[in-house]
């Protein structure tokens, strides 16, 4: 409840990760019912990443990045369809590689937000003493 957007943005990343990873263990044991479901949810956090594209603010770049979701979810579909462990190594690696770069993303607009908070804060006077001086007089 208290998650930034792009805080949620990155949770869907790792949320995407952690689901195929378990889709590939479920196909390597040839466990196709986990295997589904693990991999339908890949699926559903996808559609969210596609859903979430504000294509009227950058449209080139969502353009890009829808394009780059479509390739993993197709690469899940198969997965899931085909039992093709390899198809799902071909989508972590674009998830993966999205996740990575959100995450510069973040810890650049973090250091932005620093400097902004640093530089609207008052400087101190000059004529402060330079060593804390204490009174115990009564």
């Amino acid at each position: 409840m208290t998650a930034t957007p792009e805080q949620l943005q990155l949770m869907l990343f790792d949320g995407a990760i952690r689901f195929a990873e378990q889709g590939k263990v479920a196909l390597a044991k040839n466990d196709f019912e986990a295997s589904y479901s693990a991999l339908t949810k890949v699926q559903n956090i996808i559609t969210e990443l596609v859903s979430s594209l504000k294509h009227d603010i950058y449209p080139e770049l969502c353009g890009k990045l829808a394009s780059l979701y479509n390739y993993a979810y197709r690469n899940i579909v198969e997965a899931n369809v085909h039992h093709r462990i390899e198809a799902v190594d071909d989508a972590l690696k674009v998830i993966r590689y999205q996740r990575e770069t959100w995450l510069m993303l973040i810890q650049q607009l973090q250091e932005k937000k620093g400097a902004e908070m640093e530089a609207s804060l008052p400087a101190p006077p000059d004529n402060l003493p330079s060593e804390p001086t204490f009174s115990m007089q009564a």
